[in-house]
């Protein structure tokens, strides 16, 4: 008896230490904020009331959208969703010039619905220093316009202005601990900007992909460091923490080089990220379960509290993209397959929005799991055999001169206009040579613009044919055309140490060539964060840690 009691005991024993460990989990650490992004490219959505309904429903209680559209400001008076409403890049050149467009902006776009819509941010701008239209040098007067706008209406103590950064932003990144923002936006643009932040009491918004960096190179990123799954993990040399997801490195790369600036008191709210249900064949990994696995986690770990290794003590908060499938975006089949919802408000797959639901959400088993982790360990290039030159599946020397991807300028200006928006903004063009002043912004037409631009995203997509669309608006060539001083034309020997890469040439004379590379910088697009050999660097170090 007394043996029996003392099992018994010690049975009791154990359950309140299981209890105590799950409430040290769920009630004692800091939990992090989760929202989602309401993006409406698409023409079968519901409408903006039921929408709301269906965020209710879920327990959202964030909302991210990208204009300050009427429709959707009434349907969220009143629903207690905090909202961030976005000022678009076209319309920053104005705001930044004229005092007066901003005030207007403010008082037709946020004055008639604030308090009852709840409008806590503006992120002013998208991804700019990857604009087409070069707006990077007018973000931070913008910002300031419209910040003046709200001290005028005395909005300024409850709405905060910012701006989304991408990946592309930064110079260097693995290990995070040595992330550094590009040299030539630090001083114009990137300095002031945080100055701006600093004395608003702001944070910087951030667009952070994993799923972009595991595409791009499945053959040495484990799905389950991107998945947030149990990994060895990866340990940063410069200051020996241990990563063991993507994302946090990701995060904490822009953290150090905030920090590298000595801009430490600055935070960051990511305003998007998320993982396709559906993508074209060589979009590595993009399906309905690693979405459920990315998305599901990634609340799970932001709502159970903690920050990134780097700022542990920050509380993540973080906009899952996107509420719905959107059918009218450009692009690849991943873009209008980042849903968490169908339009008709079934759910894609299921995952939690709320502590409660973190607590009994568990991961649906993949239908395959064995298959997933045999996935084409080489990207597949267009016409080529991986890994025919020995590089890992880097396209060959002897097919380095083309095909490339150029504009059908039979397919109209607006759908033109619409498809090289695409390809500089989300879609990762290196779009740096056809802003104005810069080796190829002459000649100064839409086809000659945007066949540079949908090549550069053509050769990043490892020319896929695929990648060679935008919705008409492009096909492929085998001879490239003549576009004043640049041409599309490979070089064959660099080009070997790139994946997928490619280099735009600027003839200065008939004697000397200047090289301009296009090949690997993106906004989302970024394959390990950095390019070049940083980014080859982290591919290799990535390798050998997950070896062991």
């Amino acid at each position: 008896m007394l043996c029996s009691s003392k099992k018994q005991g010690m049975e009791r024993l154990i359950v309140v230490c299981l209890c105590v460990s799950l409430l040290s989990i769920f009630a004692l650490a800091d939990p992090g904020a989760v929202g989602v992004n309401y993006g409406r490219i698409a023409n079968d959505l519901p409408s903006a009331v039921k929408t709301v309904e269906l965020l209710k429903s879920q327990g959202i209680d964030k909302v991210k959208i990208y204009d300050t559209d009427s429709a959707v400001l009434k349907a969220l008076s009143g629903s207690n969703i905090k909202v961030i409403v976005s000022l678009p890049n076209e319309n920053l050149t104005a705001a930044a010039k004229y005092p007066s467009f901003a005030l207007s902006w403010v008082q037709k776009s946020i004055v008639p619905y604030y308090p009852l819509t709840q409008i806590h941010a503006i992120a002013v701008g998208n991804e700019v220093f990857v604009d087409p239209n070069n707006t990077t040098d007018v973000l931070v007067p913008a910002m300031k316009n419209v910040q003046s706008a709200l001290v005028y209406y005395k909005l300024d103590s409850g709405i905060k202005i910012s701006s989304p950064f991408a990946l592309s932003a930064l110079q260097s990144s693995f290990p995070a601990s040595s992330g550094s923002f590009k040299t030539e936006l630090i001083e114009p643009v990137i300095k002031p900007m945080f100055d701006f932040l600093r004395e608003t009491k702001s944070y910087l918004m951030l667009n952070a992909y994993p799923f972009f960096a595991y595409s791009a190179n499945a053959d040495v990123i484990s799905l389950d460091y991107a998945l947030f799954r149990e990994n060895p993990g990866v340990v940063d040399s410069g200051n020996g923490l241990k990563y063991t997801n993507l994302f946090d490195a990701q995060v904490d790369a822009i953290y150090a080089a905030i920090k590298a600036l000595k801009y430490d008191d600055v935070d960051i709210v990511v305003t998007e990220t998320g993982w396709p249900s559906n993508g074209d064949k060589e979009e590595i990994g993009a399906n309905p379960e690693n979405a459920q696995a990315y998305n599901g986690n990634l609340v799970k770990r932001v709502l159970t509290g903690g920050g990134t290794p780097l700022k542990a003590e920050t509380k993540l908060v973080v906009y899952l993209f996107a509420l719905y499938n959107e059918n009218k975006k450009f692009g690849p089949t991943s873009e209008r397959n980042y849903g968490l919802f169908y339009p008709s408000e079934e759910k894609v797959y299921e995952i939690p929005f709320t502590l409660e639901q973190v607590k009994t959400w568990k991961l649906k088993p993949a239908s395959d799991r064995k298959a997933q982790s045999q996935a084409p360990t080489k990207p597949v290039y267009g016409g080529e055999s991986a890994g025919s030159n020995g590089t890992s599946g880097v396209p060959s020397s002897s097919s380095a001169k083309g095909p490339f991807c150029v504009a059908n300028v039979k397919s109209g200006k607006e759908r033109l206009q619409k498809a090289l928006d695409y390809a500089c903004g989300e879609g990762g063009a290196d779009c740096r040579s056809i802003q104005r002043g810069a080796a190829c912004y002459d000649p100064n037409t839409l086809g000659a613009h945007a066949t540079i631009a949908f090549n550069s995203y053509f050769q990043n997509k490892g020319r896929a044919n695929s990648a060679c669309y935008f919705g008409g608006a492009a096909y492929v060539v085998t001879v490239p055309p003549k576009l004043g001083k640049c041409d599309l034309t490979m070089d064959s020997e660099e080009d070997n140490g790139n994946k997928g890469a490619g280099k735009l040439f600027v003839q200065n004379n008939k004697e000397n060539a200047e090289a301009v590379d296009v090949s690997l910088s993106s906004p989302r697009l970024v394959t390990l964060f950095g390019t070049g050999t940083f980014g080859i660097s982290w591919v290799l170090l990535v390798l050998m840690y997950l070896s062991f």
